[in-house]
């Protein structure tokens, strides 16, 4: 077996078929080899490639690029707010608000939102519509940000964006107390992008919260609401209902809301929002859900239970139960869109929403990008979305020794974070990545200590050698032992470590 990163990656499909027949306990034993047959043959090729681009390889695109990306980098980061919308509100009136010319499906929530949008897109794609989808922070290029037709649009076309309205950003700079920020510039080209295309609707993810972020001067006919948990708490409240009430913001008059499971405070905050404005509400769990699903080779089978019937024998190339509850509710989203329930009585095409999300790819989420030992990236970088990604990889992967690589944000809660996946890692391998939020990793180390005990944690500040140390650990039980590597903590050292160990 290759130990290449980006080959031999794909699962093995004999592998699981011994245990999917184990499973079927209860059935004809002939009729379980078929059956577990059939399933395997029919995803054994595994979870599609994900799309993300690489620097350009014309030097003077690449250097465009990274003129844009310096100039970009002069503005307010991600992480520094006004909460307002008045300054991407100027932009878009002098740009003529390009954000009326299409429909759109808003996102919020604390998890989930990129892996919902890319589901969602898929689904409006397999339904012969062209989508633009917005989604943030990127893994690896600032390009996969904006999306036309389900690819990150080119190099080229994003610096063109960037120069076509780099004026009427200078405009607005200059009538404004402070300067547009990193996210409202990109929010601006995104949205021109999209109105340039032209895109039949556009799937858009907040960046933070809701009411003031800088994606809300859009009017969502659909207002999807991920799992809310505590995140940014400094800005948006330190318990679910506070959250909730900044992301409830997204939610407009009359528009289709589908609220995926939520703590209590949650949906009381969003359901009294949904009665104020006259918002028509779908819930996970009564009116849509998911109603089975079982672990197949590379993802999972799931039949959902979306607003106009059951989908069955959906195939979902990604890895945990959080993942299957995200297919629900981007049906329910995309269902609502076209109106079934409302207008319509009769369900999707299921022929078309089964192809549609065996397409899927969601890149730094439960991604494995090395075999042997299998390496796996997943972006859980809270509490919360820590949690869930234990859950995955103890059911997806089934280590013997799973060895872990942490890199996080200062600004994050990483006690929790690491108490999370204590429970699965047999050491912790600490880090930091390159950004200037990252925590320092003798910190890191520090609460790591407390949590896991001194012998289970090392530290690297370098993430090449905090790899290159967590995957000898994970060879340290023979070549067939079944050890593994998960990295996390962060977008931003999932996307730095997906670049070292695809090019080896």
């Amino acid at each position: 077996m290759s130990d290449n990163p980006g080959q031999n990656d794909q699962p093995d499909p004999l592998d699981s078929f011994d245990e999917i027949i184990d499973a079927e306990t209860t059935r004809d034993p002939d009729l379980a080899v078929i059956e577990a047959g059939s399933r395997t043959l029919r995803t054994q090729g595994g979870p599609p490639q994900a799309d993300i681009p690489g620097r350009p390889e014309d030097s003077e695109l690449d250097a465009a690029l990274r003129g844009v990306e310096t100039e970009l980098a002069t503005r307010w980061g991600e992480t520094k707010l006004e909460p307002s919308v008045t300054r991407i509100a100027a932009l878009m009136d002098v740009l003529g608000e390009p954000q009326r010319s299409y429909p759109s499906i808003h996102i919020t929530g604390t998890n989930g939102k990129t892996s919902t949008a890319r589901m969602i897109e898929a689904l409006l794609g397999a339904f012969e519509l062209r989508t633009g989808r917005y989604t943030s922070p990127h893994v690896q290029s600032i390009t996969e940000r904006i999306s036309l037709d389900g690819a990150p649009v080119s190099a080229e076309r994003f610096v063109e964006t960037y120069q076509d309205i780099k004026p009427y950003v200078e405009m607005v700079d200059a009538q404004q107390e402070y300067r547009l920020s990193f996210f409202e510039v990109l929010t601006g080209m995104a949205y021109a992008a999209f109105a340039d295309a032209p895109v039949d609707v556009a799937v858009v993810e907040v960046g933070m919260g809701g009411s003031w972020d800088a994606t809300n001067v859009i009017d969502g006919d659909v207002a999807v609401v991920t799992p809310i948990d505590l995140d940014h708490t400094d800005r948006l409240g330190g318990t679910p209902g506070e959250i909730a009430v900044e992301k409830s913001g997204i939610i407009k008059q009359d528009a289709t809301v589908i609220l995926a499971q939520q703590p209590v405070d949650a949906a009381q905050v969003m359901l009294k929002k949904a009665v104020d404005v006259n918002a028509t509400v779908a819930r996970e769990g009564l009116e849509f859900g998911v109603v089975a699903r079982e672990v197949a080779v590379g993802g999972q089978l799931v039949t959902l239970r979306g607003l106009g019937g059951e989908y069955t024998e959906v195939y979902l190339p990604l890895h945990g139960a959080h993942q299957a509850h995200n297919a629900a509710v981007a049906l329910a989203a995309v269902e609502a869109f076209f109106g079934v329930g409302a207008q319509r009585p009769e369900p999707l095409d299921v022929d078309t929403v089964r192809r549609a999300f065996a397409s899927v790819a969601s890149p730094g989420r439960m991604e494995v990008v090395r075999r042997s030992p299998t390496v796996v990236l997943d972006a859980a970088h809270n509490p919360a979305g820590a949690r869930v990604a234990a859950e995955a990889v103890g059911e997806a992967f089934q280590f013997s020794r799973l060895i872990g690589v942490v890199g996080a944000s200062g600004d994050k809660n990483v006690r929790g974070l690491l108490e999370a996946f204590e429970p699965v890692f047999a050491e912790v391998v600490v880090t930091q990545n390159s950004s200037h939020r990252a925590m320092d990793a003798d910190e890191l180390a520090a609460v790591a200590v407390e949590v896991f005990g001194e012998d289970r944690v090392q530290v690297e500040p370098r993430l090449p050698d905090a790899l290159e140390a967590a995957i000898t650990l994970a060879e340290e039980e023979g070549e067939f032992a079944g050890g593994g590597v998960l990295v996390t903590g962060s977008v931003i050292t999932v996307g730095e470590a997906r670049l070292l160990l695809r090019r080896g």
